[in-house]
């Protein structure tokens, strides 16, 4: 029996419309208490106990047995093959995505990413001082579940950003292991290497990469083993055991963020072809059960003829089953007054993809003030900026882009203050600071800047 998915329909007009909005936008991002405990666990042995119980949990949860950690370890030389023995289709459009990517963030540099400093009236020098972080460790899912794209959207804005060591961690579980679902399968260094994402890493410029994932290695990149360097920020997304470890490593590395279900929110007008909007609404949907697909239109019949295009196209898909479970659990189909009140309601789910899929997209896009990125007019899917439009996909979740921003060559700086005071900016500068730290009753402070005053 094929599955049927049919969004709840709302409608603003509705006595229930704030009710029935809220409860199908909760998601409650705290982890299962389980997950925390094991998470815990597995931070706290490998703190403790480094190398060993980073293999242990490798063979345990995915399968592969290796004497040492650096047997875990992928060279250069794999990328390299791996890239070389890549079909052309798939080198070219590995090279032409990455292209696009590095010549986004090589802008976003120029624009945001340089340090400037200017001289005021007394001579002060004061400015800000810009630079990157020396290593940072970027989680690729791995095995089955592997995405080169992932590798481009985290490795290549540190690579622009002028990080030194770019550490890479990567399940690749074995047949039959933990990780994949079964009970445990034979160990080997060897399992489940997905090619094309060894190729990314070769395109991006990854420096180091092991084959482990999970908790284990979170904890490794946080706390660092003797083979296995701590870096300064750990970026990447992760299953539910990577989220935790991020969560709880946080303070010690910097993270880049914990990223809750895939959401999109097309914003249409009723001028693009339903059958493209179903499509794109199910781009998010087969992800997981849990994400998350809305439609805001002022058209009822258009919205209508979406349905009608979902219930068409959903049984020739392959992942129908999760499509069908996304949309009749957290799926929206909601009927608007106009496209100046669908882009009130945008405001408030502040959601990871905003399609305008509209005639007009210029018209209503100063009007959206809260997404992770916005994708306007008919032709510009979501999808296309997953893979290779350019900007990152690496985006904030759960309206979580109403105080925060994609994944950027800014995450991989930082920046220090410049200050150098002159002789005369100090008897300007100085009895401001001794009069507001004897104020706060800070002596120290206030000798401090009295002493180059100037003595009459």
């Amino acid at each position: 029996m094929n599955p049927t998915a049919s969004p709840v329909r709302l409608a603003t007009t509705s006595s229930r419309f704030e009710a029935d909005f809220k409860a199908r936008l909760h998601w409650s991002a705290d982890a299962d208490a389980a997950i925390e405990k094991v998470v815990a666990d597995i931070l706290a042995d490998v703190k403790t106990r480094g190398d060993a119980a980073v293999l242990d949990y490798t063979k345990r949860f995915d399968g592969l047995g290796a004497d040492t950690v650096s047997q875990l370890e992928l060279t250069q030389a794999d990328f390299k093959q791996a890239f070389d023995a890549l079909p052309p289709a798939q080198r070219d459009a590995l090279q032409a995505a990455a292209a696009r990517v590095r010549s986004y963030h090589e802008a976003q540099k120029r624009a945001s990413g340089e340090s400037w400093s200017y001289c005021d009236a007394d001579g002060t020098l004061l400015g800000q001082k810009v630079t990157p972080l020396d290593r940072v460790g970027i989680y690729v899912p791995g095995g089955k579940a592997a995405y080169p794209s992932s590798l481009l959207m985290n490795a290549i804005p540190a690579h622009v950003a002028g990080v030194a060591e770019i550490i890479m961690v990567v399940p690749t579980p074995a047949k039959g292991s933990v990780a994949t679902g079964g009970a445990g399968g034979a160990s080997s260094t060897q399992g489940e290497r997905n090619e094309l994402v060894l190729a990314a890493a070769y395109v991006a410029g990854v420096t180091r990469a092991f084959t482990i994932g999970g908790a284990q290695a979170v904890a490794a990149l946080a706390y660092g083993t003797a083979t296995i360097p701590a870096v300064d920020k750990i970026t990447g997304p992760g299953n539910a055991y990577v989220a935790a470890a991020k969560r709880r490593v946080f303070g010690t590395v910097g993270i880049d963020m914990i990223a809750g279900p895939s959401e999109i929110l097309v914003l249409a007008d009723g001028s693009t072809p339903p059958d493209w909007v179903a499509m794109d609404l199910f781009s998010q949907a087969e992800h997981d059960e849990l994400a998350q697909s809305i439609l805001l239109c002022p058209d009822a019949d258009y919205i209508d003829r979406v349905q009608a295009e979902i219930d068409r196209l959903l049984p020739t898909m392959p992942r129908a089953e999760i499509i069908a479970a996304s949309l009749n659990g957290r799926g929206a189909l909601i009927h608007t007054r106009s496209m100046e009140e669908a882009c009130e309601i945008s405001n408030r789910i502040a959601p990871e993809h905003l399609e305008v899929s509209s005639a007009e997209p210029h018209r209503w896009e100063p009007l959206l003030k809260h997404a992770g990125a916005i994708f306007l007019g008919a032709f510009t899917s979501e999808s296309l900026g997953d893979y290779c439009a350019g900007p990152n996909h690496v985006l904030p979740t759960s309206g979580t882009a109403r105080f925060s921003s994609p994944l950027g060559v800014y995450d991989f700086q930082k920046r220090s203050s410049l200050i150098e005071v002159s002789e005369q900016g100090a008897q300007v500068l100085g009895p401001i600071a001794v009069t507001l730290a004897e104020g706060e009753g800070l002596p120290a402070h206030a000798e401090a800047a009295r002493l180059r005053l100037r003595k009459n």
